[in-house]
């Protein structure tokens, strides 16, 4: 289903395909309802991995994550960064991509204000959602192989909320001790998943991601 309205002033029942306005110009937003909904107001948004390198919010490690939410029975959003698909705007190093993002998140408190989040990246997307989650309220972050040795994750290691970490060990792209050690020397524990010869775009092991999302983080909705 597709709608090209400029904005929504509530949130589409059924997978819906729309424009946000956002900071760099019009965001282009995919939502979907599970037929199930929690009794919690929990809404599920996921960033796609880095878009200069094809990343968009199609991405299969994104679609992925969104099951995993629906399937635990939440409203989920996926978008498009600026320059990306039909969102305008060029690419920001992942400082105006945090801003979409938080456009995002703004829109869907306007329309929603109970509404509680949370946030997961793929990649770069990992970044930019830890980037909000320490600009913004949220219940759970998840971070799918966040590339910590290309953008600076140190920055970031106070995240005031659960953390759940998934990270393939024969991660062609990202280094995968380099991310293990990174977690180790964080503040504040964050949860681990480690995914034993999972590609960075977990070939073969998509089924096996998301169930162990779901799995992981089921404990943590209530």
């Amino acid at each position: 289903m597709s709608n090209n309205k400029s904005s929504m002033t509530e949130f589409p029942m059924g997978e819906v395909n729309f424009y946000l306005p956002g900071p760099a110009g019009k965001l282009e937003v995919l939502t979907s309802t599970p037929s199930v909904m929690l009794n919690k107001p929990l809404i599920g948004v996921i960033c796609h991995p880095h878009s200069l390198f094809g990343g968009t919010m199609h991405n299969k490690v994104v679609y992925t994550i969104a099951r995993a939410f629906k399937e635990l029975g939440m409203p989920t959003v996926r978008f498009n960064f600026r320059g990306v698909g039909a969102s305008e705007g060029h690419y920001d190093e992942g400082k105006g991509e945090t801003d979409d993002l938080l456009a995002v998140l703004q829109w869907l408190k306007q329309i929603k204000p109970e509404a509680l989040f949370w946030l997961a990246g793929f990649s770069f997307g990992s970044y930019v959602a830890a980037r909000a989650a320490t600009q913004w309220p949220i219940e759970q972050l998840v971070s799918v192989a966040p590339p910590v040795v290309n953008f600076n994750f140190a920055e970031l290691s106070d995240i005031p909320c659960p953390w759940l970490i998934v990270q393939g060990d024969a991660d062609e792209i990202v280094d995968p001790n380099a991310v293990f050690s990174w977690i180790n020397s964080l503040a504040v524990p964050a949860q681990l998943i480690r995914m034993p010869g999972a590609s960075h775009f977990f070939h073969g092991q998509l089924i096996e991601l998301r169930q162990a999302l779901i799995t992981n983080l089921l404990p943590n909705i209530n």
